[in-house]
């Protein structure tokens, strides 16, 4: 698996920290994880949101000193049937 990728989105407010994780989400293999970076509390009802719609899911969140660093990772990939 690839390192993390951290998304910084400190100091922009909803809906632009997920628009920023969406994007860096795009394309990424399945297991990917990344981190987001924010101070917008919208956050930690929205990227959960997120991850639930993109089939993925939350590994953490911490808040620190108004810091939110969300950790989400990416689903899996439908399983495609075999002949």
């Amino acid at each position: 698996m690839s390192d993390t990728v951290v998304i910084d989105a400190k100091g922009h407010r909803c809906p632009t920290p997920s628009l920023k994780l969406m994007k860096a989400m795009d394309g990424a293999a399945p297991g990917s994880r990344f981190v987001l970076l924010a101070t917008d509390p919208m956050a930690r009802i929205d990227v959960p949101f997120l991850m639930s719609q993109k089939s993925g899911r939350m590994i953490a969140v911490e808040e620190t000193n108004g810091l939110l660093r969300l950790t989400v990772e990416t689903g899996g990939s439908p399983d495609v049937p075999t002949d």
